[in-house]
């Protein structure tokens, strides 16, 4: 069975490989400071289930401490090295199984491997908090290799850093209409698929929170980085399929070594596999 990708709105994703189910950045809030949610409901309790939860840096909508505690007892999950001293909510959480990880570090899973590597982007749980913690990406390496990038810049020693991948869930947008060093918008992220190249890409962290009052003003901002990024993605890495997803919508990204079926044709639609189309 190939991997199963969910997309539940901003960078929260459930994978599913090798019997294993890892969740990522969960965030289940309606509302977060000034961001309200703008697109789909919440997720609903399901999105929740699972046996491991992968968290790529320290800020609040990706390290939210109120969606952490809806995990069931036992949920493992990894965080930035040094996220217990910056955040020290996430002691309360003692019935989870927290281990604190870093770039270069291998987690076993019996089924899978999570191989943690690094990120470009501000790791501070606020602006200007004195303890920092990496900001991390993931790679998945189960049937196949998923890579989760959390938020990050474009920087020179990606591809080899990552390395070969299968599915890429890169973010393509934010919470606001500028986007400083230390992001993806939907031109950057085409660069950084052209440079990854694997075989198939799902573009998260967009159209899902924005401040309050402004989803009127810049509509674009908010709705067009998903199909940009298609666009821009078609131009520069053409062999690349990107599945644009509905918050809630599933896909099962055809990889090396599984029979194609008649939905994984560019442009289709597998509807008995749940897939989200490329558009």
């Amino acid at each position: 069975m190939p991997v199963e990708i969910t997309w539940w709105g901003h960078a929260t994703c459930t994978v599913e490989d090798s019997g294993v189910r890892l969740l990522t950045d969960p965030l289940f809030a309606r509302r977060l400071a000034h961001l309200r949610r703008r697109r789909g409901a919440p997720p609903p309790p399901e999105a929740a289930v699972a046996d491991v939860t992968l968290v790529s840096h320290l800020h609040a909508d990706h390290l939210h401490l109120p969606s952490l505690a809806r995990l069931a007892p036992g949920t493992r999950l990894l965080v930035p090295r040094g996220a217990l001293r910056a955040v020290p909510g996430l002691r309360r959480l003692d019935r989870l199984r927290l281990t604190e990880v870093a770039p270069g570090d291998r987690i076993d899973l019996g089924g899978l491997v999570v191989r943690v590597v690094q990120a470009r982007h501000d790791g501070r749980r606020l602006p200007v908090g004195p303890h920092r913690a990496p900001a991390l990406g993931y790679v998945v390496e189960g049937e196949s290799r998923t890579y989760f990038a959390g938020d990050t810049g474009l920087f020179d020693e990606m591809a080899d850093e990552v390395g070969p991948v299968d599915v890429a869930l890169l973010p393509v947008g934010g919470w606001g209409p500028h986007l400083g060093e230390g992001h993806l918008d939907a031109g950057r992220a085409a660069e950084a698929l052209a440079r990854l190249r694997p075989g198939s890409a799902v573009p998260v962290h967009y159209g899902t929170f924005w401040p309050i009052g402004m989803d009127a003003v810049r509509p674009h901002e908010f709705h067009t980085p998903g199909t940009e990024f298609a666009r821009l993605s078609a131009e520069r890495a053409p062999e690349v399929r990107v599945h644009l997803l509905d918050q809630g919508e599933s896909v099962r990204p055809q990889v090396a070594g599984y029979r194609s079926s008649p939905g994984d044709a560019p442009g289709g639609r597998g509807d008995d596999e749940g897939e989200g189309e490329a558009r």
